[in-house]
């Protein structure tokens, strides 16, 4: 099927859907009159919506048990900050929208009634949560990242923690539902806690914890609980590569993907995700460029109230008209449940409306089939009912999906809280640039082939990370005793080896002896102890600094007195290794380049264990190893570098080599153009700036022993740059957490400004005037090699041209 006429049969689908509206079965959702004539008095619920931006996915949340932007009640702007909201952009900066919205449901049965509260369902007019009036629905905002700051620091999580709370007991303005129901409270409460981190192994994908309290009289019987979300990815501004924006949307669940790292024994780790993502990715003919959206998010449940129960994945297309609206189901008395089939008494086969309907979602212990295999799907199919036989092929390429992640069933006696924490998280490069023309070349005919060219990798690895943050892997939170599971795999094809250490210096070779060695064993932990730790090594705390403009050039001004004084969580060791000052044009993180870098001069040491070299430990400082490997502390003959893997250094009974941690550009002035302001400054008598004497402070009160500075020029002085400083350690080499070296965000913090002097300043060249470019040429291609235009992805060309006086 031809790419063209994917286009045209999916512009005459839309164009049936549009005419038909005009019999609807049922509403359908409309975006902009749920928030119109809305205005909450002081004594109505305290709405509000916060983005989570410290990452590299940027992900709204609502006070009313949604996420994105598309259920959430009231104004779009962030309850915190007052800034707009994205929904879901990733990358952070790129305009790319992942997500309409997504939202939190929850059924049970109580006496003899089936109830079921919902965020939203994306197609009735039903808001089911609500928070409490101010100050008691505030939403509350913390952070790891503000010591300094108590009330903000205190109880603080992550970098970036949202905590709200709202139930499902407001029942004035709510709609009933289709059949005319109104809204019956099962009467929970709902705490809301959002987790987000800037660091490269957290920064794609934010942790939901909730805390489901029964607040009622009654006991919930036979609970479930859902995640659904309805995506619609696209390019946000006008000028995308394709105006399909939520109609050529696919979804799926995988259950396991291989484990991330060195996977020598093909282990795989069980991850259990509903993904959803457009269908080709939005290519530009065979390129993607920055309107594309290549790639995926997806949801993973990380905790449940109990180990093991059922788990559900329904997902289904909406439409007003009754023969088009659609979702996989299975036929009577097959499936797990072996259930009769069930009619939702709206005509259609896809979305459930009314609470017992939705409720037979919540727990119909379905599992569909991707959504690319809706054209496999014949009328012959024992398992399956069959698709609309004139749309399967169309729904198959990709449409308004949404979908629905499940699981149940539990008890919640009055006055009992019970937990569930999921991951909504994001992977890159899901379509591959070397793969476009995937959608035309197999779908609907060849589901199996287009989904294996398919990438799962970084969902995958982000994914497993969602869980291990979580619950961190080798850690007792608890006490018990108790660790985690872990993985030990050993490769049978090391030779045995024996060493021989001789001459003066020692030399050392190696002889191989008959045989195997059995014993190159690696022990992997890969799963918790079952308590949640929300935690994860982190880099050391950017600096603070500050930008001093001039006329070409920007002085950055930085303090480092926390990024070399904190410790890392696991290892309790003070882990800071350096600092890199990067300069852009815009606050993408891919628009980032390094200006200059300093790092300690430090090595690692690595030793050789019977079948292959293993690092010892953190790295050490030069010094260091002189007093441990050197004839004397003060032996400047002894070198590390003098001992790199080839030649290795005989100590002992111990063979080592030494490899220098980053690039140990550590001469201030020489090795890097950052330099120390007060060079001749002592370490401080006390690390507290309020009892440090004052000559041992600057003007404004910082330590001056960690002040610093660098000189940007070269600058163009009527362009906006954006700056940051960021901080970096030198890795973890302990078994609860092998990672390399961590540096903080490139576009958290960072500050902008134009190199541009005061009005009196001589170096601005005294009073010529002149302007660039100059003659402008419209045929130049100025936005397209960045020089205009840059962060105004929602305008045209002609709305972003500008000449520069200077």
């Amino acid at each position: 099927m031809s790419r063209n006429f994917i286009k045209l049969a999916s512009l005459i689908l839309v164009l049936t859907l549009f005419f038909s509206s005009t019999t609807l079965a049922r509403a359908a959702f409309d975006r902009d009159k749920m928030r119109s004539n809305e205005s909450f008095s002081s004594a109505e619920p305290e709405y509000g919506i916060v983005a989570h931006r410290i990452g590299k996915i940027s992900l709204a949340v609502a006070n009313n048990g949604t996420f994105g932007d598309g259920f959430a009640p009231g104004a779009l702007s962030d309850y915190i900050t007052g800034q707009a909201v994205p929904s879901c952009e990733f990358p952070k900066g790129s305009n790319i929208r992942y997500l309409f919205a997504g939202a939190f449901w929850i059924g049970a049965v109580v006496g003899r009634d089936t109830l079921v509260s919902m965020g939203a369902d994306g197609w009735t007019w039903g808001r089911e949560f609500a928070p409490d009036q101010s100050p008691f629905g505030d939403i509350v905002y913390r952070s790891i990242k503000n010591p300094d700051q108590a009330e903000i620091y205190k109880d603080a999580v992550s970098e970036e923690d949202y905590i709200m709370v709202y139930s499902d007991t407001l029942t004035e303005g709510v709609d009933p539902d289709e059949f005319g129901r109104p809204h019956i409270p099962l009467n929970i409460e709902v705490t809301q806690r959002s987790y987000a981190w800037s660091y490269p192994y957290a920064e794609d994908f934010v942790l939901f914890d909730y805390e489901i309290k029964n607040i009622g009289v009654n006991k919930l019987v036979n609970t479930y609980m859902g995640i659904y979300v309805d995506a619609d990815v696209h390019f946000e501004g006008t000028q995308g590569n394709n105006n399909s924006r939520a109609q050529d949307d696919i979804c799926g669940f995988v259950d396991t993907l291989p484990a991330p790292g060195d996977n020598q024994c093909n282990f795989v780790d069980t991850v259990n995700i509903a993904w959803i993502s457009d269908n080709d990715g939005d290519p530009l003919s065979t390129v993607f460029n920055d309107k594309s959206a290549p790639h995926v998010t997806g949801t993973r449940i990380v905790r449940t109230p109990a180990d093991q129960l059922d788990v559900s994945f329904n997902w289904w297309i909406s439409n007003g008209n009754v023969d088009l609206d659609y979702g996989p189901r299975e036929r009577s008395r097959v499936g797990r449940l072996k259930e009769d089939f069930r009619d939702f008494r709206t005509g259609g086969q896809g979305t459930p409306t009314g609470d017992a309907n939705k409720y037979y979602v919540l727990r119909n212990q379905e599992f569909d089939f991707d959504q690319v295999y809706t054209a496999t799907i014949q009328p012959t199919d024992t398992f399956w009912s069959p698709p609309p036989p004139n749309l399967a092929g169309l729904l198959a390429v990709g449409y308004d999906t949404r979908y629905l992640l499940s699981f149940g069933p539990f008890d919640i006696d009055p006055g009992e809280k019970l937990p569930i924490s999921f991951a909504y998280v994001a992977g890159e490069d899901f379509h591959s640039e070397d793969l476009i023309g995937n959608l035309e070349q197999n779908l609907p005919d060849d589901p199996d082939r287009f989904l294996s060219n398919l990438n799962f990798v970084d969902l995958g690895v982000n994914a497993s990370w969602a869980s291990r943050v979580y619950d961190n892997p080798g850690v007792d939170t608890d006490g018990n005793g108790t660790v985690g599971k872990f993985r030990v795999c050993c490769t049978d094809s090391i030779p045995a080896v024996d060493t021989i250490i001789t001459g003066d210096p020692p030399e050392t070779s190696y002889v191989d002896i008959p045989g195997w060695a059995m014993t190159a064993c690696d022990t992997t932990f890969y799963e918790g102890d079952g308590v949640p730790d929300f935690r994860g090594a982190s880099p050391p705390p950017a600096p603070k600094f500050w930008l001093e403009p001039g006329l070409g050039f920007i002085k950055v001004r930085f303090n480092g007195f926390r990024s070399e004084t904190t410790k890392d969580v696991f290892s309790r060791l003070a882990d800071f290794e350096g600092y890199r000052v990067y300069i852009a044009r815009d606050d993408r993180a891919s628009s980032y380049s390094v200006v200059a870098s300093y790092d300690i001069e430090d090595y690692k040491v690595f030793g050789w264990n019977g079948s292959e070299y293993e690092v010892l430990g953190p790295p050490l400082s030069l010094d260091s190893l002189r007093c441990l490997y050197g004839q004397s502390c003060d032996d400047e003959t002894w070198h590390p570098a003098d001992y790199p893997r080839s030649s290795p250094f005989a100590y002992f009974d111990q063979i080592l080599y030494f490899e220098g941690q980053d690039y140990n550009a550590s001469i201030f002035g020489v090795t890097t153009p950052i330099s120390k302001i007060y060079p001749d400054e002592p370490y401080p008598t006390t690390l507290v700036p309020e009892e440090a004497p004052v000559e041992e402070l600057t003007e404004d009160g910082y330590l001056k022993y960690f002040e610093y500075e660098i000189i940007i020029d070269g600058l163009l002085p009527t362009v906006p740059y954006w700056v940051n400083v960021t901080a970096f350690d030198f890795g973890s080499y302990s078994e609860e957490s092998d990672l390399d070296a961590l540096e903080t965000s490139l576009t958290v913090g960072a500050q902008s400004t134009y190199p541009l002097g005061t009005g009196d300043d001589p170096a601005n060249g005294g009073t010529t005037v002149y302007v660039y470019p100059n003659p402008y040429r419209v045929d130049a291609g100025y936005r397209t090699n960045g020089f205009e235009g840059r962060t105004d992805t929602d305008r045209p060309d002609d709305r972003v041209r500008a000449i520069h006086f200077a």
